[in-house]
């Protein structure tokens, strides 16, 4: 290496390095003026997410002040962490690695390069549940109640609600998961703006298309679209019934060219319970199925398998009890969710507390995966329940 100086000579020697085993091409690396640490923020991509930057698509950071910041594509959101390296990286503009050189490298030579920046840490990406709760939150400070309902905050010069733009820049999720929950929580798009409808006024809509139902004497499969506007328009917009319509069954066209709707058993099952329940802090549950049972249309049936996550049974008390305990409700965080359940009973059998963590799995994670981390399992009366693995505070 007779054209290196004899600095390069010395360095090799001090690192206790044979030249041999060197690369040919070694560079002498110095700093530029003014460089700082903070010049410059590291992004570490996996394959899939340099792929959409390199396709020419966006990656997005959403989040209030006081929210920890996440990463958005269309479809995904991801965690942002800083990662501490206790290697120091630097950043040398046009610095080629052994695979990138081309040419003669039988000689070896000495490339100078210029520091332009470096850093001990870098930003890491894992993907994460999209936070979601806060869309609800936001579209209930003014929900929908009606056409002849003028609200403070429709009266005033303020807007009456937000536009996908707003939730875009408020929801720390991507575009595919917040239209997703928009459609869960039956938000509609009302001049612009997204409205979530008062519980009160969907019911009301709701309890207008059943009795429209049982008054035709019609199959709840079979619903036609044109004469329920028809005859329900009078009452209330037209766009509100099919909305209803859409939010509690399934739109296809039958054989001769007409809309229909298959009302979905289930769905409209769960929201006569929730109606039932939402006013009363425990309903005898023998009551509660009578009723139950007689506040749906002709040919549905009721069974409380429906209500997982909407409501609980207390088989201990005598009578017997039912209650509303709603997951939406509930805290986002995984272990504010256990400690939560878990403040209201201290014992949960399987199948009363999966239905009230599921969502919070994530991509190849199990319910019984959640179990293990975050409660303990005992048997009790031959059957395994669970219970805090923290203690409870009294």
């Amino acid at each position: 290496m007779s054209h290196f100086s004899h600095q390069v000579h010395a360095t090799v020697k001090i690192a206790k390095l044979k030249e041999e085993e060197l690369h040919p091409t070694v560079h002498c690396l110095t700093f530029g003026e003014n460089v700082a640490s903070g010049d410059y923020c590291l992004l570490e991509l996996d394959s899939t997410l340099c792929a959409r930057i390199e396709a020419g698509h966006s990656l997005t950071i959403r989040g209030d002040k006081d929210e920890h910041a996440v990463l958005c594509t269309e479809s995904k959101t991801y965690d942002l962490r800083i990662a501490d390296t206790s290697n120091l990286l630097l950043f040398v503009p046009g610095c080629n690695t052994p695979d990138q050189m081309t040419g003669d490298q039988t000689h070896p030579q000495l490339v100078h390069s210029q520091i332009s920046g470096f850093s001990n840490s870098y930003w890491e990406v894992r993907p994460r549940r999209p936070k979601l709760k806060k869309l609800k939150k936001l579209l209930m400070e003014n929900p929908y109640e009606g056409p002849l309902v003028r609200t403070v905050e429709d009266s005033d010069q303020n807007s009456p609600g937000y536009t996908m733009g707003d939730l875009l820049d408020r929801i720390q999720a991507s575009e595919v998961e917040i239209i997703a929950q928009l459609k869960n929580i039956h938000a509609c798009e009302i001049d612009g703006y997204w409205r979530v409808l008062d519980f009160d006024y969907e019911m009301k809509l709701l309890g207008f298309v059943t009795q429209l139902v049982d008054s035709e004497s019609w199959s709840f499969g079979r619903v036609p679209l044109d004469y329920c506007l028809q005859e329900l328009g009078p009452l209330e917009p037209k766009e509100m019934i099919e909305h209803c319509l859409n939010c509690y069954g399934r739109r296809y066209i039958d054989e001769g060219g007409e809309v229909c709707f298959a009302l979905d058993e289930e769905k409209v099952c769960q929201a006569m319970a929730q109606m039932l329940l939402q006013n009363a802090v425990k309903f005898n549950l023998a009551e509660f199925l009578e009723v139950w049972q007689q506040s749906v249309p002709e040919g549905m049936t009721t069974r409380l398998d429906q209500l997982r996550s909407l409501a609980l049974v207390d088989r201990t008390s005598r009578p017997e009890t039912i209650s509303l305990l709603r997951v939406e409700d509930l805290p986002e965080d995984t272990q504010e969710r256990f400690n939560f359940l878990f403040s209201m009973r201290e014992k949960w059998s399987e199948d009363d507390i999966v239905p009230y963590i599921r969502d919070l799995c994530g991509e190849k994670q199990t319910t019984g995966a959640l179990l293990t981390k975050y409660a303990r399992s005992s048997m009790q009366n031959g059957m395994k329940v669970y219970n805090s693995r923290r203690p409870m505070s009294t």
